[in-house]
């Protein structure tokens, strides 16, 4: 997959998620095979760029490339001034947010609201695009609600304003995270446009990934939610692109080792307090369908020190791995 002058080998991407998918967490999936990440949501209003939690999104210190820097807002001006100022701090490419549906993102008219105004969407990407030298990419859904799917007319209002890529979500606004995920729509806009296509919206396994492909035509695809305590999707998923099998799963010892260094990361980079309150949703996630694990989740949410952290975690894993393992 060519996103500019960047050609993309394993075109699996983890998608952005606010307060997920932080630099530690690209970075072990790319370890564990995901091909291209992008990261968390950034304003484009400067009036909140200087803020703690934005310096710790924008923080992209050792980051493989090309480093993707995802903003979002409504106004032209401000978000092609927050275009160059992340490629002027490392971004490679800026990608444009318009997929989120969260409230909080919508009511400043920002996020999947923009796509029920699609004059202000072609003046964001033609004010973005003609400001940085780096590729610009798109993230949408298919519509504002199931009766104004207009991710077509989106899609080709965005590769004639310079473009690169495209990420779509096949759900619309109203959805939310509601239901199914559609694939048609997806399908259209690939055949609609020639730039780069990734699908996306619950690719939960290797054979769902392998179906989505198969059915949109898309360039490549685009995991998120799925990818949470299961980096190994991206393992798993590229192995069976590649194969038609399927690899074993992780085992009690890998799992626990990946959880260890993760939550190192997250103790050490947010602060010990901080850290460990950010590391319990992780750990919900991790924990989450292994057997026997109900206990020790429901302590590590009580946990208040790093150290009662990796103590539970290492009593939950060390004393039964081998059973644990085939239970699981």
């Amino acid at each position: 997959m060519q996103i500019g002058s960047y050609t993309i080998e394993n075109p699996l991407a983890l998608a952005p998620m606010v307060g997920v998918t932080d630099r530690f967490f690209r970075r072990l999936c790319r370890e564990l095979g995901a091909g291209y990440t992008v990261s968390e949501m950034l304003a484009a209003n400067p009036a909140l760029r200087d803020t703690k939690k934005a310096q710790r999104r924008g923080d992209f210190a050792g980051e493989e490339s090309p480093v993707v820097v995802q903003i979002a807002g409504s106004d032209p001006r401000w978000m092609a001034e927050a275009a160059r100022y992340n490629v002027e701090r490392g971004a490679e490419i800026i990608d444009i947010n318009m997929g989120c549906p969260a409230k909080k993102v919508c009511k400043k008219l920002a996020g999947s609201a923009l796509l029920s105004h699609p004059h202000t969407v072609r003046a964001i990407l033609q004010a973005v695009v003609a400001e940085v030298d780096v590729p610009v990419t798109l993230k949408i859904r298919t519509g504002p609600d199931r009766q104004q799917r207009n991710g077509v007319e989106i899609a080709q209002m965005a590769e004639s304003a310079g473009i690169a890529a495209l990420a779509v979500h096949g759900r619309t606004r109203a959805d939310r995270f509601e239901g199914e995920a559609e694939y048609a729509t997806i399908r259209d806009v690939c055949a609609a446009v020639s730039i780069p296509v990734l699908a996306n919206g619950d690719i939960d396994s290797p054979q769902k990934a392998a179906q989505v492909l198969a059915h949109t035509g898309a360039a490549g695809l685009m995991i998120g939610r799925a990818a949470q305590g299961n980096p190994w999707i991206f393992r798993e998923v590229r192995a069976y692109l590649a194969s038609g099998v399927v690899p074993a799963p992780p085992g009690a010892d890998e799992v626990h080792r990946v959880m260890q260094r993760h939550l190192a990361q997250l103790h050490r980079a947010y602060g010990e307090k901080t850290g460990v309150r950010v590391a319990r949703k992780h750990i919900c996630w991790y924990l989450d369908g292994r057997p026997d694990a109900a206990e020790t989740r429901s302590s590590l949410m009580r946990a208040q020190s790093a150290a009662e952290q990796f103590r539970l975690l290492e009593a939950y894993f060390m004393p039964a791995a081998g059973h644990r393992d085939h239970a699981a």
